[in-house]
């Protein structure tokens, strides 16, 4: 109010010294132009005389270089003194630039011609006089503006973030404030989440910040407290409450009623005094006014009381007396410039003068009083207006006073009381009034005011040594440039003479071996001369011989011929046979793919039939599904021995006729080939001298032999042919006719037998969907479960059986696909049984073996079971046996098991780890005592502890009965060794003839069970192998009563990553309208999985979790393609196992919006379109819609694994297990099925929590581990200075404990599987115990005993961020357990640690184990080696691959590899190419057009995030003339040189947002120009001649080679540009050709990974450092490919030795030679290696010993032992090699496509980062995942 009331008094001053500033800008004279910073005070006559001492001083003169030139010029480059260009606001300038410096009036820029930012100039075009602050709302006072700038006559601001208006004298919605008020700000609104959700920003009062409209049952300022008549937390809870009172008042907190009448203490003698309801009810509402009056006294302590308008006036009066000391100053100087001027004026003049300027201050000063005058007035004004509200105030107080009077005498209230409260407001009054103005306040603001001003003068002064230093640095850069070019030149020169020297080395060593080499040779010459001396001597006699070789060569030649016209006249017959086979045989072939296609749409009907099977029918779905497959088995298998048969048959026609053609057609080539090699010997006999006879009758004799061979072949094949039997082939197609009529009609027969089937099916799915839950409803479902029960037993392993059969013999590949299909349709349906949710009445004798869905290696060290339980008391067996047994889940030898069972009436849990049993019995609660309905166990093991849950619940409450017993093993076992093909799991008793361990050894059960998990996953009865006198008409399943299906089980829904729900036809329950809002609650511990789904055609939405955070992506058919909105700031975490609240809003049909836990994480806006879908899948889709065409859309196709609830459409809920198309989904939500009990680390990870724990005195605890690596740290605890430590060490498990260290004697532990560890430290022993073999030792430390520290400590799971001796962990740790001080032992739930760095917390991505040689360490594999490799040479041109530049990779049909699973070409923008790999990523381009050096256009498009980076340069080769375009800070720069001067063309705007610019920059001559996106043009230009300007190739894109640019560049824009260029276009021509490519890759679209890619055009990489080919190596990586075949890996030497890894047709093979010859191994997996998925490569090679893994196959080679290996350091080719080096033995020469990641050498991780050289399409930091 105090600041209201005197804004009247400062609004004129400030008007005045506007009007002042304006005034005396214009003026001339003396008069000041004033500036409101207070920056410059100059008056416009000192700019006169500036201005008249430039114009004395001759332009262009010279001064000698030891002065300096006068104040306003400056020194040029040739040393002339020029003026200062500096538009008369500044006197100085710099040397060499001319750039001003001290810019005056609010100007800046390099001449002073511009306004800073906030500023406005004094006219709309050209050069400013003067700038001044902008007047938004008020100039300098209350400036919230960013710019502001004149149009139409008026100023325009442009209002920062928070405010709104012409003249950002208002907030912006969502805002509130009064910027025209000083000191006022605008901020934001808060009314804690109680407003409207469906706006955008919170709604308030825009000045006072009020809240309005507040709902959920609030009120308050900012809707902070529950209204009248409501209870509860407002802010945080948000659970208002009508106060059930019946109609009396609450307290606002706790809801308690307030009583009538207030009970007084018996104690005092108060008179007890009966108030009405009226009192109460006044006394609430004066506790609301005191509320109010509370606001209302907050409200005006936070209103300024004037300070800061005393400060702008104390502000004021200080200017104003300082522009009259200034003007008194002025007036000073002017007499004493009139005295020294013109001393020879007379008086008379002198006086005129002073008269004139008198006469103008009076007219000045005239003018000022009229204009004060005018404020004057106003100022009465506004005082009237101010005396006007106080008496509204007053008239308020009168009302208000008079409305308290009327309340009390309504209320009827004692004048004491009404004094009373009189008096304490008036006491209230008082202490405001007593209050200081703020005078600590005003002191410590003068204080801060002192130091600003003492700073701004050390700022001046320093800016002036400033300016000093940067007129030295460009002589200083000069020089620099100038050493640094001599240091690279003896840099080169050092590395030329380093390269003499090696290859002089080298030279030597080769020219010593070759001189040894000719000294063996002589003496094998001399040896040899001896033999050819005896030759000849030998020879004379054999060249008697001629004639009779010449003789017998001439009749080989006439039975050739012979023999060759018999083969002619065989191969006419054997072609007419052939062509009559090939009748019979398309026939039958046409037959065959006929039946083939009917088997296809028996699958696609079997498909459709299962379609409806979902856990919503509870059992009777999939009783249909399997009558289906009951009906259809024996038709398949008939139908499959008769393709089976007519394949066989048509296959050995067909092999037949083609051996016989490879026969005649081999004989025939054979004689052919004889023939001429005769006539061949025949002419060489002839010829032949006396050196050859001996060789020719050699050869003739051999001839001789081989023909006689050929002859008798060629006999006994025509024999072979002529005793064919072409009658009993002719039968055999007859019959194979038969065969395929047959099952022509019994493929019919499985049609019309099938076709009622599919309508009853549809029937039931039907009726199903309206059951109730009755008894009648309820029964008859029971009924036919039973019926189905022995069907589903029989069934499904018959059909499973028969399958496999089908599937093995493979007639053809659509019959394989067909019965695929039903395989994994059968998956579905025992998925869909597993999560029946209905009980099974056992009778004692009936007994279930459950299929257990989960590994039993997953139950070793931790086991966790619930299930419902309801017993049937009244049962007469009861009273005479009542011990019965429950369940047994173990081995069928009766050892490793655990169980449960009534025995003496208890529930006992019963396990054995292979020694004794552990019995613990449930004493507390007496079987007898149970309910009648049903009741929930839980049974828990970790390792040797047991654990067991009674929860008995309340029909008539909320509350529960819970009762805990444990247990453990005394003995040494830990482990629930399981053995795969020997484990059963019975229920309820066990089939006859199988003998229970004599504790579980018990009649059957009698009552109800029901399973509901076995560790994390859900499980049911329904899921069984076989049933044992399972009847349900004579034991219907018992109905769980209401208490069973709580709220949240009632509208939660669990997903297990394989189902998903169906919503058809959305709208039907609401329309797509302006505003489409989609709810979903969404908890989950995973990383990934798919939330929502909607598809039409191509296009698409979808809303996934990726990596923790959403991604939501979709295409309403816009022109620009999809939309991606994602989590990309990482606002909002999902997976952290807790419910979250998802919104997405479709606002206007244009702008998206995702909301989550209701605040705004990200909205984007897109074309205006309306959403085009009528279906929604939820948590999940069919496969064949997620591999669809969208899949290259999707982040991921994993299923949703957690729990939803609340998914609403337009605020409409819909019930998921209600809609005809849910498939796999189950109400609940299991916590067990959301705890973290896994964690993957990756080598750089580790999680962390503080407990209270003390791992020194009595400790337990243990863990599972899986990894492929020998090393790493598990675990990590410190007290003080002790250390405890679990780590693995070259395989072996190691426990350190505070110096005592425990290693395991096994050292085979990183094989990938499964180990679990429990360490145990007690005041006697330490002990580790790995898989049951224990080690331990003597506990030095016995004094610490008994110490319990009640301090929190910290521990770390998979490393530590603190420095150790080990690395962190790489693969995975689950059930992990420890006793605590503080609880019990459970197992530990990571979720809930507080540091997770880098860790999955669910999944377990370490493959299956290699074996044979990997872990021996013997001869066979390589040991940790020292750093024995040396850097390759760093002449790259030695090694260089020629490119045509890179292809067109974005066709619409991508390239695929049948073979493989991704598509060869991942979809890439259009033209479009990635640089940035490295820091030298870059094209080549050889071509330069003839006229570049007069005229250079050039235009790009470029997309990158990078501020720095390399796009274009060319220059010549000592780098003098050159022309770039690069990015520096975000900006463009175009920079170019003419001789000594350098043209540099910035852009004002940063361009690194992201998106598509296309840029032009152009050179002609001496003029250069930038023109950005069309909009932006900048120019520049240069005087003098620019004819010798001459530049050379290559021209560089993306990036220069290293070393180039540097001299003319930054260091920081040298480095390639990081992002995308396209359309490349010199002089109007498309470059598309690059003579050489480095690390550059299409701009891929989608999602990506960490990895290095190789792509189609072929490319690689050379590493940095070398290893050994000869003695001992390892190299371990990892690929994805996306072609079947490729070279992964290539070394070679000089010497010819060599080694190469390769694909072909997805077989591995490493192939070497090792100077002796080749040798090679080679693994194929089962499943295709390019299937998508990372699979491990590790290649071992110790000597002559080579072994090859590849996921978990294993294969390897013995090769010949070299005696004289030579350790060769070679360069080492990653994904390709150049053609050159491929020697012509190796079948595979196409270099690798697809991704590569974590490549180790000797267990030392290889960077491609830090390559040698990175050559062709080769993107090393990024891998596109689709």
């Amino acid at each position: 109010m105090a600041l209201i009331s005197a804004w009247p008094l400062v609004s004129p001053v400030l008007f005045f010294l506007r009007c002042f500033s304006s005034s005396t800008a214009s003026s001339e004279g003396s008069v000041f132009q004033f500036d409101i910073e207070g920056s410059s005070a100059v008056s416009t006559q000192e700019a006169t005389v500036i201005r008249g001492q430039q114009q004395a001083v001759a332009t262009g003169s010279w001064v000698p270089f030891a002065e300096g030139c006068q104040e306003g010029f400056y020194r040029t480059s040739s040393g002339k003194c020029s003026p200062c260009n500096c538009n008369g606001n500044a006197n100085r300038c710099l040397d060499g630039s001319g750039i001003c410096v001290d810019c005056q009036r609010n100007t800046t820029g390099h001449h002073c011609e511009q306004c800073p930012e906030g500023f406005i100039g004094d006219i709309v075009r050209g050069v400013p006089a003067f700038c001044q602050p902008c007047p938004c709302p008020l100039p300098a006072l209350a400036n919230f503006a960013v710019s502001c700038y004149r149009k139409s006559g008026s100023v325009r601001c442009v209002c920062k973030e928070n405010y709104a208006g012409p003249n950002c004298e208002r907030c912006a919605p969502g805002y509130y404030g009064n910027p025209l008020l000083i000191g006022s700000t605008c901020k934001k609104c808060d009314c804690n989440g109680n407003s409207d959700p469906n706006l955008i920003f919170e709604d308030c009062d825009e000045v006072t910040g009020q809240c309005r409209n507040c709902l959920h049952h609030t009120s308050g300022f900012k809707c902070e407290r529950c209204a009248p008549g409501y209870y509860g937390d407002a802010r945080f809870a948000k659970n208002c409450t009508a106060c059930d009172c019946g109609g009396r008042m609450c307290d606002s907190q706790t809801g308690e009623c307030l009583a009538d009448s207030p009970e007084v203490s018996t104690d005092t003698d108060c008179p007890t005094i009966s108030c009405d309801k009226c009192i109460w009810d006044l006394t609430d509402d004066i506790r609301l006014s005191v509320l109010t009056i509370d606001e209302s006294k907050s409200t005006l302590l936070s209103i300024s009381t004037g300070v800061a308008a005393q400060r702008r006036l104390n502000d004021l009066n200080l200017t104003t007396t300082h522009l009259q000391e200034a003007m008194s100053k002025k007036k000073n100087h002017a007499m004493l410039w009139t005295i020294q001027v013109d001393d020879a004026a007379d008086e008379m003049n002198d006086l005129l003068r002073e008269a004139e300027t008198l006469d103008e201050q009076g007219n000045e000063a005239s003018s000022k009083g009229q204009l004060v005058q005018k404020e004057t007035t106003e100022i009465n004004s506004r005082a009237s207006q101010l005396v006007q509200q106080l008496n509204n105030i007053r008239d308020n107080i009168e009302e208000i006073s008079s409305k308290s009077k009327y309340y009390a005498i309504q209320q009827e209230l004692s004048p004491e009381e009404i004094a009373q409260k009189r008096s304490v407001a008036e006491e209230m009054l008082k202490e405001i009034k007593h209050r200081k103005p703020f005078t600590n306040q005003r002191q410590l603001a003068d204080e801060e005011q002192n130091a600003a001003q003492e700073l701004l003068q050390q700022i001046e002064a320093f800016h002036e040594k400033y300016n000093d230093t940067r007129s030295l640095v460009m002589d200083v850069l000069e020089q620099l440039s100038e050493q640094d070019v001599k240091l690279s030149d003896l840099e080169e020169a050092l590395g030329e003479a380093l390269d003499y020297v090696i290859q002089t080395e080298d030279a030597n060593r080769e020219n010593t071996a070759r001189l040894q080499r000719q000294e063996k040779q002589h003496e094998k010459i001399k040896e040899q001369m001896d033999e050819v001396n005896s030759t000849l001597l030998s020879a004379t006699t054999i060249l008697e011989g001629p004639q009779k070789v010449n003789s017998e060569l001439s009749e080989v030649i006439k039975n050739t011929s012979g023999f060759y016209a018999e083969i002619d006249g065989a191969k006419k017959e054997l072609q007419e046979k052939l062509a009559n086979l090939s009748m019979f045989d398309d026939d039958l072939v046409e037959k065959a793919m006929n039946h083939a296609l009917n088997l296809r749409r028996l699958a696609d009907e079997l498909d459709g039939n299962l379609y409806g099977v979902d856990s919503n029918g509870l059992v009777q779905r999939a009783i249909n599904a399997s009558n289906v497959y009951e009906n259809i088995a024996g038709y398949i298998e008939e139908a499959d021995k008769v393709a089976l048969l007519a394949l066989n048959t048509t296959n050995r026609v067909k092999d037949a006729a083609v051996g016989i053609d490879t026969q005649v057609i081999y004989h025939k080539g054979k004689s052919e080939e004889l023939l001429i090699r005769a006539m061949q010997l025949q002419r060489t006999a002839h010829d032949s001298s006396s050196s050859t006879i001996a060789d020719t009758s050699w050869q003739v004799n051999g001839t001789f032999a081989r023909m006689n061979a050929l002859r008798s072949q060629l006999m006994r094949a025509i024999a072979k042919m002529q005793s064919a039997e072409t009658e009993e082939a002719r039968e055999r197609l007859e019959q194979a006719q038969l065969k395929t009529a047959e099952a022509v009609s019994a493929t019919t027969t499985v049609t019309q037998a099938t076709t009622p089937m599919d309508e009853n099916v549809r029937l039931w799915s039907q009726n199903l969907q309206d059951f109730q839950h009755n008894s009648e409803t309820y029964d008859s479902a029971v009924h036919s479960a039973g019926d189905a029960v022995k069907k589903l037993s029989e069934v499904f392993p018959q059909l499973l059986d028969k399958l496999r059969r089908v599937e093995q013999k493979a007639p053809a590949n659509n019959i394989s696909s067909s019965i695929q299909r039903i395989r994994e349709l059968i998956a579905q349906t025992r998925s869909v049984a597993s999560k029946v949710q209905v009980s099974m009445m056992f009778e004692g004798q009936s007994a279930v073996e459950v299929d257990p869905k989960i590994k039993v290696e997953e139950l070793k060290s931790f086991t966790s079971m619930s299930l419902y339980i309801k017993l049937h008391k009244d049962n007469p067996q009861l009273a005479t046996s009542p011990d019965r047994f429950i369940l047994y889940l173990g081995n069928k030898n009766a050892k490793h098991y655990i169980g449960l069972a009534i025995k003496n009436d208890n529930l006992v849990y019963i396990y054995n780890l292979g020694g004794q049993d552990v019995e613990i019995p449930l004493d507390a609660k007496p079987v007898s005592t149970w309910p009648s309905y049903f009741s929930i166990i839980k049974i828990e093991r970790i390792g040797r502890h047991g654990k067991m849950f009674l929860t008995v619940p309340s029909l008539s409450s909320t509350a529960e009965e819970k009762f805990i017993k444990k247990g453990q093993v005394l003995g040494p076992g830990t482990l629930l060794n399981l053995e795969p093909e020997n484990a059963v799991f019975y229920v309820g008793g066990v089939p006859p003839g199988f003998k229970l361990p004599p504790s579980l050894n018990l009649p059957g059960f009698i009552g109800c069970l029901e399973l509901a998990t076995l560790n994390d996953d859900v499980i049911s009865l329904y899921n069984f192998r076989h049933v044992y006198n399972i009847d349900t008409t004579t034991s219907p399943p018992c109905a769980r009563d209401k208490l069973a299906f709580t709220q949240s089980r009632a509208v939660s829904y669990f997903f297990d990553g394989s189902g998903y729900a169906l919503a058809r036809n959305i709208e039907r329950r609401g329309k797509f309208s302006q505003v489409t809002r989609f709810d979903i609650e969404v908890r989950t511990p995973t990383d990934s999985g798919l939330i929502l789904l909607m598809i039409n055609g191509s296009m698409f939405f979808s809303l996934e979790m990726h990596n923790g955070f959403l991604y939501l992506h979709y295409d309403f058919g816009f022109s620009n393609g999809p939309v991606l909105l994602e989590d990309s700031m990482k606002k909002a975490r999902i997976n952290d196992a807790k419910f979250h609240e998802i919104s997405i809003i479709y606002h206007n049909s244009k702008k998206m919006i995702l909301v989550v836990d209701r605040r705004h994480i990200k909205s984007v806006d897109n074309e205006r379109t309306a959403m085009p879908f009528t279906d929604i899948y939820i948590g999940g889709a069919p496969a064949e819609i997620l591999h669809s065409s969208i899949s290259s859309h999707l982040a991921g196709s994993i299923g949703f694994k957690g729990c939803m609830k609340g998914f609403q459409f337009q605020k409409k809920d819909f019930n998921l297990l209600e809609e005809p198309g849910t498939l796999g989904i189950s109400y609940g939500c299991p916590e067990d099925s959301l705890m973290s009990r896994n964690a993957y680390f990756n080598g750089e990870s580790f999680i962390a929590s503080s407990q209270k724990v003390s791992l020194f005195t009595e400790f337990e605890g243990g863990f599972n581990f899986r990894t492929l690596q020998p090393s790493g740290l598990l675990f990590y605890y410190s007290e003080g200075s002790d250390v405890l430590s679990i780590s693995m060490e070259r395989g072996a498990v190691v426990l350190n404990a505070s110096g005592t260290k425990i290693q395991s004697p096994d050292r085979n532990y990183n094989d990938g599987k499964t180990h679990f560890i429990i360490t145990s430290v007690t005041p006697e022993r330490y002990e580790l115990t790995v898989d049951d073999k224990k080690q331990s030792k003597k506990n030095p430390a016995k004094d610490r005993a008994g110490k319990r520290p009640d301090s929190i400590n910290k521990f770390y799971f998979g490393g530590s961020p603190l420095r150790t001796q080990q690395a962190n962990f790489t693969g995975c740790i689950s059930n992990a357990y420890f006793t605590r001080l503080d609880q019990d032992i459970e197992v530990e739930d990571f979720q809930k640690y507080s540091e997770k760095v880098q860790a999955s917390l669910y999944g377990c991505p370490v493959e299956s184990p290699p074996v044979a040689l990997l872990h021996k360490k013997g001869k066979n594999s390589s040991k940790a080696k020292g750093n024995r490799n040396k850097k390759v040479g760093r002449d790259k041109d030695k090694i260089s691959q020629p490119s045509s530049g890179l292809k067109k990779l974005y066709q619409v049909n991508l390239q695929r590899d049948p073979q493989c699973h991704l598509p060869m070409n991942p979809k890439a923008t259009e033209r479009a190419y990635q640089f940035g790999g490295t820091a030298n990523s870059r094209q080549e381009f050889d071509h330069i057009p003839k006229d570049f050096s007069q005229r250079a256009q050039f235009s790009i498009s470029l997309r990158t995030h990078s501020s720095h980076g390399m796009i274009f340069y060319i220059s010549d080769q000592k780098e003098t003339n050159f022309m770039a375009l690069f990015f520096a800070h975000g900006r463009l720069i175009f920079m170019f040189n003419a001789g000594h001067q350098k043209i540099r063309i910035k852009s004002q705007e940063k361009y690194n947002d992201g998106l598509w610019h296309n840029v032009i920059f152009i050179r002609d001559k001496n003029i250069g120009r930038l023109i950005i996106d069309g909009l932006r043009v900048l120019e520049e230009s240069f005087d003098g001649n620019a004819n010798t300007w001459q530049v050379t190739e290559p021209l560089y894109i993306g990036g220069v080679a290293p070393g180039k640019a540097i001299k003319n560049i930054q260091i920081n824009s040298v480095y390639s540009f990081n992002g995308c260029l396209s359309n490349l276009q010199l002089n109007g021509r498309s470059l598309t050709s690059a003579s050489q490519t480095f690390s550059v890759t299409p701009c891929f679209e989608g999602p990506s990974e960490a990895g290095t890619y190789f792509s189609s055009e072929g490319g690689y990489v050379v590493l940095d450092e070398s290893f050994s080919l000869g003695l001992k190596f390892e190299v371990v990586f990892e690929i994805r490919p996306r072609s079947s075949s490729g070279i992964l890996l290539h070394g070679h030497s000089v010497n010819g030795e060599y080694l190469n890894m390769h694909m072909r047709n997805g077989q591995v093979t490493v192939k070497l030679n090792n100077g002796i010859r080749d040798f090679s191994t080679s693994v194929t997996l089962k499943q295709s290696l390019c299937d998508g998925r990372w699979h491990r490569i590790a290649v071992i090679r110790d000597a002559n010993v080579v072994q090859l893994d590849v996921d978990s196959e294993v294969n390897h080679v013995v090769g010949p032992l070299n005696p004289k290996a030579i350790d060769h350091r070679e360069p080492v080719f990653i994904g390709g090699v150049p053609e050159s080096l491929l020697t012509s033995s190796l079948t595979t020469r196409n270099s690798f496509i697809g991704c590569i990641r974590n490549f180790m050498i000797d267990e030392k991780p290889v960077s491609f980062s830090k390559a040698a050289l990175v050559s062709g399409a080769v993107s090393i930091n990024t891998c596109p995942a689709a």
